[in-house]
């Protein structure tokens, strides 16, 4: 195979094994995570108290530690592309737009290095040197040449290229375009009504979604599940997110994730009454299910959790009130985190998970009321996006609970906490393929526009700039979905769970990109309600809040764990 393309300064570099490019690129970055592990061991240095890290030294090290967990996340999509390149072989465009990649990460990371080089104690000019190394600078020159990108975006063009192969096996492609078909035929033609109008998911997506097993995707196979009983497939769950989440964030591509995190969390601490009483009716999507944790002044910080469970006769007593719990009014079941043990200083410790049913409920309002006197009330939040499911503040005033609603019951008492988090590992690696499939459905758009307006005698795509930033926009989406299924790998062999994090941080911060480019191929029609890209853009903006914020995820849980394993 030859490839010859146009670096900056005129000549012509002859590329006789893209291959071979694509490893040595990978080499560099595995010289740049050494780079960046280097500067996470001098925040060590500065943040150890007796011997161990210290929260309240490592505080003060906020902005350094966040750009340091973009960088990991940055480097580690860079690789997960790479490493598809490399299965994939002779795809000569695959290859290239891998390497204009490689060469976007490396000069992003390069930059935020020398950015906080003052911070970490690191030699500018050694970082400057970084520049010079062969094959650096080879990846510079060539992918990040305006003639390479706007050349791959022109291709991207003239081949109507709206998604790089898949690399799936037989079994999950027939998966992919079953639900493909599905978010076309069902999903989509209700998408723009249900946003604008900010309608309720109605059942004709509800009835067909759960025909086709979408709310078992994560629940075991002696559930009524599709996942086998005897290994995890994270991968299946992850595809049928994306291209739902492709038709529509609100009214499809979030369906999975609530009944993806409660399994999870039943899955982990459940006993083998509570597994075979709720598990089953969710895989068959009897029961619909919203989750809810955060609280009006806690939101990231769920050690901080302060609904009260008090213990009753033949159960417990929830007082409180929680905030963004999404689908709460629709749904029958609801996983909700309350404190046990009043003592605040137990922390986390102190946290229980419980089941709540109840009736189902349309509409922005709902109020149940028990027979004993107990009640819960919701009000749905007014949102930019992310309509159909609608997140609600919910308020308790001595709703009773059965003790056998306690996940894992007396056992589960003090527990919910690490439920919980079993759930979230999950639902992180499932909010990249949200965020995947948002990308995947603004960079059709914007193709598609680009193609069809014509502005100053000619087709937007002709234009250099169009051409590189659909360049750009397909590389990021592609880095995205490819560095998710390397996730969903490791999760199934039990391990992943830093990787789940690092692609939340890396897709939902992509989407947003995405999508605002998308936005601005269209120009004025971008901004306008009729064109669906407009709801792609505010859809997008949520993904790097829910599932753990974008700050507290690169801080607290990034960042922390790559500064205390330096």
């Amino acid at each position: 195979m030859r490839a010859v393309l146009r670096a900056n300064l005129g000549t012509v570099v002859a590329v006789d094994n893209l291959l071979k490019l694509l490893t040595d690129a990978d080499t560099e970055l595995d010289s740049l995570r050494e780079l960046v592990d280097e500067a996470c061991a001098v925040i060590k240095s500065k943040c150890l108290r007796d011997g161990k890290l210290d929260a309240e030294l490592l505080d003060a090290w906020q902005l350094v530690s966040y750009e340091l967990a973009f960088c990991v996340a940055d480097i580690s999509a860079a690789k997960a592309f790479n490493r598809y390149a490399l299965q994939l072989g002779q795809s000569e465009i695959t290859n290239q737009i891998s390497l204009s990649f490689s060469a976007e990460i490396i000069q992003a990371v390069l930059q935020r290095l020398i950015s906080r080089s003052v911070d970490v104690g690191m030699d500018r000019n050694r970082l400057l040197d970084f520049y010079a190394r062969p094959t650096v600078n080879l990846l510079l020159d060539t992918y990040l040449s305006s003639d390479s990108l706007a050349g791959i975006g022109q291709e991207i063009t003239e081949k109507n290229l709206q998604r790089l192969p898949s690399n799936l096996d037989e079994e999950k492609e027939l998966v992919r375009e079953t639900f493909f078909r599905f978010a076309n035929d069902v999903v989509m033609p209700l998408a723009e009504c249900i946003h604008r109008e900010d309608h309720d998911i109605p059942d004709t997506i509800l009835r067909p979604a759960a025909a086709l097993g979408c709310f078992g995707t994560c629940i075991p196979e002696r559930f009524g599940g599709l996942q086998p009983d005897n290994s995890a497939d994270s991968l299946g769950m992850i595809v049928v997110t994306e291209e739902l989440s492709r038709a529509s964030l609100g009214a499809a591509g979030s369906l999975i994730t609530r009944p993806e995190i409660a399994a999870r969390s039943l899955l982990s601490g459940g006993t083998e009454a509570q597994q075979q009483k709720w598990l089953p009716k969710l895989a068959a999507g009897e029961l619909l299910c919203a989750i809810s944790i955060t609280e009006p002044n806690t939101g990231s910080d769920v050690a901080a959790v302060s609904l009260k469970a008090t213990p009753t006769a033949g159960g417990w007593l929830l007082n409180g009130s929680k905030t963004w719990c999404t689908f709460a009014g629709r749904s029958e079941l609801i996983v909700v985190l309350a404190r046990t043990n009043p003592d605040r200083s137990l922390g986390h410790k102190g946290l229980s998970l419980f089941i709540l049913e109840k009736p189902a409920y349309p509409g922005h309002r709902f109020k149940h009321e028990q027979e004993q006197g107990g009640s819960l009330s919701g009000k749905a939040i007014a949102t930019l996006g992310y309509r159909g499911m609608h997140s609600y503040d919910l308020f308790f005033e001595d709703y009773f609970l059965p003790a056998e609603n306690l996940i894992g019951e007396e056992q589960g008492e003090g527990k919910g906490f690490y439920y919980t988090m079993a759930g979230f590992a999950g639902g992180r690696i499932q909010t990249a393929a949200r965020a995947t499939g948002v990308m995947q459905a603004a960079f059709e758009s914007a193709l598609s526009y680009a193609k069809q307006r014509q502005v100053f005698g000619k087709a937007v795509s002709d234009y250099q700039l169009t051409q590189v930033k659909l360049t750009r926009m397909l590389a990021t989406l592609t880095a995205a979905r490819q560095f998710s299924y390397a996730v969903a790998e490791l999760m199934d062999a039990g391990a992943g769970q830093m990787e789940a994090s690092l692609v939340k941080l890396f897709a939902c911060r992509a989407a947003e990109w995405v999508s605002r480019e998308a936005m601005q191929i269209h120009g004025g029609m971008g901004y306008a309600e009729e064109t669906a890209v407009s709801r792609l853009f505010v859809d997008a903006r949520v993904l790097s809040i829910f599932e753990g914020a974008e700050e507290v995820l690169a801080i607290k849980v990034i960042a922390r764990e790559l500064i205390e394993k330096a």
